[in-house]
């Protein structure tokens, strides 16, 4: 790991935040070093911060676990949030403190921030670490311990994870929702409920977080319907998936669950 700056201490009569980690996203510096730049000056006015670039899973889960009393502050993309969120859940510190986070990288890389009320510029961003308020939030968790903020994409059986830490974070920022190609061959079951079984055709599959919900849009044999569910189970010979937008499999086996108001995350204020 590599840490970009020792900590800074704010002035004595300065408003703001406690003490702040900021995990930096190495693409975002790639993306955009600019608005990198600018939200690291706006929360180092406003908080003592300590600035980390992780360089691969155990380091994050290094730099999370020793951060004390710090607040964890994510600059860079939708993804580089979903991984330190995934690490303080298998730390079981997921609602330890809010999160903040700063956008960097791109309309498409930070549409899951938009979505959940960051500001997309980096100076109101950070301002919102700095004096937002903590709204709590809902998300899936799958049996491989991975956690989801906005949507699963099925996108075929020959989807393959992307190898290497330092190889997928420099990616995430161009990475592109994938469609489903042709169909699937998938037993899917809905809080119990079978929706589809191997014999069927699933032409499209897409999970998505809405108001705390699962909400699941289907496509089976040219036949769409929607519906809610709290937990979700899909089984096949080898399928593969995006996890907001991440490549995830082969696999065979995944089960997601909703956990309604799990984390929190800084918004601005009123």
């Amino acid at each position: 790991m590599s840490s970009l700056s020792t900590p800074v201490s704010r002035p004595p009569d300065a408003e703001g935040a406690g003490p702040l980690l900021v995990v930096l996203d190495p693409s975002a510096r790639q993306a955009d070093g600019e608005s990198v730049r600018i939200a690291k000056d706006v929360l180092c006015g406003g908080a003592d911060v300590k600035v980390t670039l992780p360089e691969s899973p155990s380091e994050l889960d290094r730099v999370l676990a020793h951060r004390g009393r710090r607040r964890a502050v994510v600059i860079g993309s939708d993804q580089a949030l979903q991984r330190v969120l995934q690490a303080l859940h298998r730390q079981r510190e997921l609602d330890a403190d809010p999160v903040g986070l700063v956008p960097v990288g791109g309309p498409v890389a930070t549409a899951t921030a938009r979505l959940l009320g960051v500001p997309a510029e980096p100076v109101a961003a950070a301002r919102t670490v700095l004096a937002g308020s903590a709204r709590r939030l809902g998300l899936l968790l799958d049996d491989g311990g991975g956690v989801v903020l906005s949507e699963v994409r099925f996108t075929g059986p020959r989807q393959v994870r992307t190898g290497g830490w330092r190889s997928l974070w420099a990616k995430l920022a161009a990475a592109e929702q994938a469609s489903p190609s042709g169909s699937e061959e998938l037993r899917i079951e809905a809080d119990g409920r079978l929706l589809a079984d191997v014999h069927q055709r699933v032409r499209h599959l897409r999970v998505a977080m809405v108001d705390d919900a699962m909400e699941l849009a289907l496509d089976l044999d040219g036949s769409p319907r929607r519906l809610r569910a709290g937990r979700l189970t899909v089984a096949g010979r080898g399928f593969g998936y995006e996890a907001d937008g991440c490549p995830v499999g082969p696999v065979r086996h995944r089960t997601w669950t909703v956990r309604p108001d799990s984390w929190r995350l800084l918004v601005p204020a009123g």
